[in-house]
């Protein structure tokens, strides 16, 4: 049976009020147009409510545990490629750390940040780190469990938010950035260059002269121990992503990184100086800095890094 055009109308509106609100066409439109319903987000919590040590979320982790503490070696973002993020308004770092698979104090860490205030347009630099997570039992300090895990002393304070001479509380958990697991017969070591690509005859040695004071470590880099000054030379055409000078910088002090065409990334640590900054393009063996003594060194020397392709240094 058909029904009147006014009842029609009637019922049209009643539905229009049942499921959208009301029968109004415009505010139809703004209630329900794609581009403005909100995002969804992940749920954070903000580090102030969080403990002062930080955490490992989201990881695999190996577990080594023993009657002195117990340690678990945990493993970094699968991609061992430096990222560069650009805040933007309502940003946290905790946000931004889930983003990026990270902890909050890797961020903090490698940027120098005294607290968890961020400003629009800021550029911070993601490290993805490696490490040891250590649960603390009586007895052990800052030094000792450097020690243990042949970890800095002065990484696990930064990375940690801890003082010098602090005590440390039976069952919090201290990372030791960069650290080393031992098992029984060899040691558990992450160094970013296992099943990576080899491009033979693409890289040069970044130095002229020098010498190799230590191996592969860390994130797939070698130590090139030179005098301060010494010309330091792009291994390789690309763009200048990171050149950051003054602070600590996760221990690299003054350093540069250069993206190049072949999706991997040299990084040139512990400059005195770079010469070079952000958006340059460079041809392989433009000098791009000089040696120095910036960030966690023992002497003068450069530390060079590879990631995405094995060091062949």
């Amino acid at each position: 049976m058909l029904l009147p055009i006014s009842a029609s109308a009637g019922l049209v509106g009643i539905l229009n009020n049942i499921f959208f609100g009301g029968s109004d066409e415009k505010n139809l439109l703004s209630n329900k147009n794609i581009q403005n319903m909100a995002l969804l987000v992940a749920v954070t919590t903000p580090l102030s409510q969080t403990s002062s040590t930080p955490t490992v979320e989201g990881n695999a982790l190996v577990s080594n545990a023993g009657p002195a503490g117990s340690s678990e070696l945990f493993a970094k973002p699968t991609s061992d490629q430096i990222s560069i993020y650009v805040v933007r308004e309502g940003d946290t770092l905790s946000q931004i750390a889930e983003m990026f698979n990270v902890t909050v104090n890797t961020i903090k860490w490698s940027n120098n940040l005294s607290s968890n205030t961020l400003k629009v347009g800021e550029t911070l630099v993601i490290l993805p780190i490696s490490g040891v997570k250590h649960t603390v039992v009586k007895g052990d300090t800052i030094s000792s469990i450097a020690k243990k895990y042949k970890g800095d002393e002065g990484e696990i304070i930064a990375y940690n938010n801890l003082q010098k001479e602090e005590s440390l509380i039976a069952g919090s958990i201290v990372i030791v950035p960069d650290g080393e697991v031992l098992a029984p017969s060899s040691v558990v070591r992450s160094t970013g260059s296992s099943g990576v690509k080899e491009y033979v005859g693409f890289y040069m040695r970044p130095l002229v002269g020098g010498r190799k004071t230590q191996g592969i470590h860390g994130n797939n880099g070698v130590d090139l121990a030179a005098p301060t000054g010494t010309p330091i030379l792009a291994s390789a055409d690309g763009e200048v992503i990171i050149s950051r000078t003054g602070g600590w910088n996760g221990g690299y002090g003054n350093y540069i990184v250069i993206k190049h065409k072949n999706g991997t990334q040299t990084l040139y640590s512990h400059n005195s100086k770079n010469i070079v900054s952000v958006g340059d393009t460079v041809q392989q063996g433009d000098v791009i800095g000089f040696v120095g003594t910036t960030g966690k060194v023992t002497g003068s020397h450069l530390h060079f890094e590879i990631r995405g392709a094995k060091n062949p240094f």
